[in-house]
């Protein structure tokens, strides 16, 4: 009998042409993990966002999709694999078709569920905690297990009554980690009220090596407040994309194990001892493959910092 990591290999591997460099990438090196600071779990330093599956997806890219969660389930041998997702991404189909793929294809205990609520929209204001649960319970259904493992309030929508509401399931037991999360820099300042006022296992922010600012005031008060971080947009969007073009990486970026781009950034980001896991999304087979090598092996010094940096102000566009 072969395992099912021999199977990945054999019929998922051929099927969405992963070439022999990638699979070495998947399967070699430890994986670096991070310490949840509230309880001292550890989890991989790079997990997956799932903004990119949606309920409008077409048949090829939910077979993409769904062999990208495959790629994560087998890309962290031994640690709870991030799979980051929010109830309103994509209509409901990321937790739909995340839940329902991981359930048929066995490795749902394999996958640290994270989510995220928020029934204020982007106006804000006070809500009805009767319609946080409703979400939260609609979370529940897509993902098909009976405990999440963190749900953050998405954006920063009245923390009061939906972290008050994340709570009370957290006393129960179905909800493990509570946090909160914002990609806009306009909410720092509120962020940070929250994280001195709450008691939160995680927070989501933007960061990137050519979007810093969290690194002035939010991760030294998450460092001192004990708090998880999740990085979002670690590949600043797509602006680093558009500045990279078609460069080469640098040879010397072998000496941390980085032999991508992807993995370039990625270690630049987990290199930050405040980071606790990043999630870049990706709806590729390969590019998840690539990502995955960015939580393997080395990690860049300071030299190597003060090098990257210096490489990518020179680029254009800075």
């Amino acid at each position: 009998m072969i395992s099912r990591r021999d199977w990945f290999r054999i019929s998922f591997g051929a099927a969405i042409g992963l070439n022999p460099r990638m699979l070495q990438l998947l399967q070699t090196g430890a994986v670096r993990t991070r310490a949840i600071p509230s309880t001292g779990e550890q989890i991989p330093v790079i997990g997956l966002g799932g903004r990119w599956i949606s309920m409008n997806s077409s048949a090829e890219e939910l077979a993409d999709h769904r062999a990208v969660l495959h790629a994560l389930a087998e890309g962290a041998e031994g640690a709870g694999r991030v799979f980051d997702s929010a109830a309103g991404y994509g209509g409901g189909g990321s937790e739909t078709y995340a839940g329902q793929w991981a359930q048929e294809d066995g490795f749902a205990d394999d996958i640290f569920w994270a989510t995220k609520v928020n029934v204020a929209g982007r106006g804000g204001g006070s809500v009805d905690p009767n319609n946080v649960r409703a979400q939260i319970e609609r979370s529940f259904e897509r993902l098909g297990v009976p405990v999440i493992d963190l749900n953050q309030v998405h954006n920063m929508g009245d923390p009061p009554t939906q972290l008050g509401v994340l709570q009370e399931y957290k006393e129960s037991g179905r909800i493990r980690y509570i946090g909160i999360t914002t990609t806009s820099q306009r909410q720092y300042g509120a962020l940070a009220r929250v994280m001195r006022e709450y008691p939160l296992d995680f927070i989501g922010i933007d960061y990137a090596i050519d979007n810093r600012v969290a690194e002035d005031r939010i991760f030294p008060l998450a460092q001192d407040e004990g708090i998880a971080v999740m990085v979002y947009l670690p590949f600043g969007r797509s602006r680093m994309w558009r500045r990279i073009g078609d460069r080469p990486v640098p040879k010397w970026a072998a000496e941390f194990d980085a032999h991508s781009w992807a993995q370039f950034m990625l270690k630049f980001v987990v290199a930050h001892p405040a980071v606790t896991v990043a999630v870049p999304g990706t709806g590729d087979p390969q590019h998840m493959v690539d990502n995955l090598g960015g939580g393997r092996g080395r990690l860049p010094t300071q030299d190597h910092l003060r090098r990257m940096l210096e490489l990518v102000e020179s680029l254009p566009g800075g």
